[in-house]
């Protein structure tokens, strides 16, 4: 997760059905992208200074592009860091996800990311089984643990946290539950194409519809394959149809989503997976367990978990992609 860059750079009010209310929607940057969020009030609030304050605290407590964040610090081998309830809880939701996923979602890949080339440092000018197999050594999850003091104890002092799968949705939670501080219930959080939203959109009197980008979709003309109907729930996607990077020496294409449990960083069966949950960390991490387990064991693993929906797509040969999509989120597509 990038650092934050916060800048307010749009508000605007429009009137609602509701009478009393209004709508209120602000943009900005955050965490390296762009976020709009959509809210509903019977008066201005101050939430310009209430975002900043959020965004602050979650890249102090677990942004790797922060030098001096704790995250960072824990990553350079500082044993005497007492982490925050930040932390604690990103820590804590990775933790379940990994149990869950059998390994397939784990923090603590970071130095893969790193040596691909897709974290905070260069990449290594080559990588081959050895590598991996070495760099392995300092990758798992059960090799970490947070103390009762609040302090994070590692086998290995080399083992580098990366919270980007799951903080960017965490920051979107947190965003939430301050404008829930403020008597806001209903409102729309889109940060990155991750979304929240509770309650629903006033003006129309109906749930809050957000799409699903497509695969083929470019950066500067963003298509969507589908569209949802979310209340209470919160959405995230991963792919690597655009997070790939190829070696300029060997031509090697190597995507974003490494798998923890073989060090590898080549592309599964998946192209790309959304997911829906009641939070949005929660969501985040799944999106990108499913990315790394390839279909098969992604199908087990949503049959056995409850509160989650996804929606796949997979190449079942070079040529030819296809959907598997849950029923309970068959349930909130539109027609």
């Amino acid at each position: 997760m990038k650092a934050l860059y916060f800048l307010c750079i749009l508000l605007v009010t429009v009137s609602c059905k509701d009478e009393g209310l209004q709508t209120y929607v602000l943009q900005g940057n955050a965490f390296g992208t762009t976020y709009t969020i959509q809210y509903f009030s019977s008066s201005e609030i101050d939430t310009e200074k209430g975002i900043d304050s959020v965004l602050y605290a979650i890249n102090k407590s677990v942004s790797t592009y922060m030098p001096n964040s704790d995250i960072s610090k824990i990553n350079r081998g500082d044993t005497t860091v007492i982490v925050d309830e930040i932390f604690k809880e990103v820590f804590r939701v990775s933790e379940a996800v990994y149990t869950n996923s059998h390994g397939y979602f784990d923090p603590t890949i970071g130095v893969l990311r790193n040596a691909y080339g897709f974290g905070d440092t260069k990449p290594l000018n080559s990588i081959d089984k050895g590598v991996v197999d070495s760099l392995m050594t300092y990758v798992g999850f059960k090799k970490v643990q947070i103390t009762k003091s609040g302090k994070v104890e590692k086998t290995h002092p080399e083992i580098y946290f990366d919270f980007n799968a799951v903080a960017k949705g965490y920051g979107i939670d947190r965003l939430g539950r301050y404008l829930e501080s403020e008597g806001i219930a209903n409102y729309l959080i889109e940060l990155g194409g991750e979304i929240l939203a509770k309650g629903k959109n006033l003006n129309k009197d109906k749930p809050w519809t957000v799409g699903i980008e497509a695969v083929s979709s470019s950066l500067e003309d963003r298509t969507y394959q589908a569209t949802v109907n979310l209340t209470d729930l919160a959405m995230a996607s991963s792919g690597n149809y655009r997070k790939f990077r190829i070696d300029s020496v060997s031509g090697v294409t190597y995507v974003h989503t490494i798998n923890p449990l073989t060090g590898s960083a080549e592309q599964s069966d998946i192209t790309s997976a959304t997911v829906i949950a009641s939070s949005c960390g929660v969501a985040d991490a799944y999106a990108t367990a499913l990315m790394s387990m390839g279909l098969e064991r992604s199908k087990e693993l949503l049959k056995k978990t409850n509160g989650i929906e996804a929606y796949i797509t997979y190449n079942e040969t070079a040529r030819i992609e296809k959907e598997y999509i849950t029923e309970g989120f068959k349930k909130l597509l539109n027609d």
